[in-house]
């Protein structure tokens, strides 16, 4: 039986995943005063200019756009781009998503970019714990040729270990106006398996999360602060949620996933 004393074998149980990961959340938060503001300031800039937040991120990253996009509590002009949106909206057969190396590709980029018909005043948030995927790199600079502001959440200590995949050798911190660290170690697992058996327990997508919530509380608060109404989904699991949301999305018809 695991020991219930987080720390004290060095293995593999809930409560050293948390003792590893408690010191994590707190480095995340120390960016509040920085990087954080630095974003936020720019999120609602776009907002008070009828821009939406197009949000993306391939693999496990895909988390981040979802807790940004379209969730309850959050921000209803956010729209999520994902990798199968070749498939749904792109006409792509769905082979095209069987194995791992789409998101290695930097060809899909441009089309991802059209199929999201983002407007001028939009702005990107783009999340790669490594950064230096041919797709999210490709992406990105597709993202700033254009003129958007971009912010990148990412593992500095992963991408600094890292050569860039893409071809002309950037990294995702290379492009972006604000780089937000998730603070996962590179390999982004925390614990170690007994036996050399390698690391295990990923934190990226928690941390990844954290981030978010705190960048909609810091948009909220300065859209408040300014006695202005922040549009914001409520869940759709209770009376009236829907017709709150319907309601308010229709102000993004078109401009939103959850429009169309």
């Amino acid at each position: 039986m695991a020991s219930s004393n987080p720390g004290e074998t060095g293995g593999v149980s809930a409560q050293d995943y948390v003792h590893a990961l408690t010191p994590i959340m707190t480095a995340v938060t120390e960016q509040i005063d920085g990087p954080i503001q630095q974003a936020a300031e720019l999120m609602t800039k776009a907002l008070r200019a009828n821009g939406v937040i197009q949000a993306f991120g391939s693999g496990h990253s895909e988390a981040l756009a979802m807790e940004i996009a379209g969730r309850a509590g959050g921000l209803i002009a956010t729209n999520r781009i994902a990798l199968r949106d070749l498939v749904l909206l792109g006409g792509e057969s769905i082979e095209v998503l069987r194995g791992g190396e789409l998101e290695r590709d930097p060809s899909i980029a441009r089309r991802l970019y059209d199929l999201a018909e983002p407007h001028p005043d939009d702005l990107f948030v783009i999340a790669s714990n490594s950064g230096v995927n041919g797709s999210i790199v490709e992406f990105a600079t597709v993202v700033k040729e254009k003129g958007h502001p971009l912010i990148a959440i990412t593992s500095l200590q992963h991408t600094g270990g890292m050569d860039s995949r893409h071809p002309s050798g950037k990294k995702l911190i290379d492009l972006a106006d604000v780089v937000l660290d998730n603070h996962a170690p590179f390999g982004d697992s925390v614990l170690d398996l007994p036996g050399d058996g390698g690391k295990v327990c990923a934190v990226s997508s928690i941390t990844a999360a954290l981030i978010a919530q705190m960048l909609v509380a810091e948009v909220l608060r300065r859209l408040t602060d300014a006695g202005e109404t922040p549009p914001v989904y409520l869940s759709a699991n209770i009376p009236g949620g829907d017709e709150h949301n319907h309601a308010l999305e229709a102000r993004y018809a078109g401009r939103i996933r959850r429009t169309a």
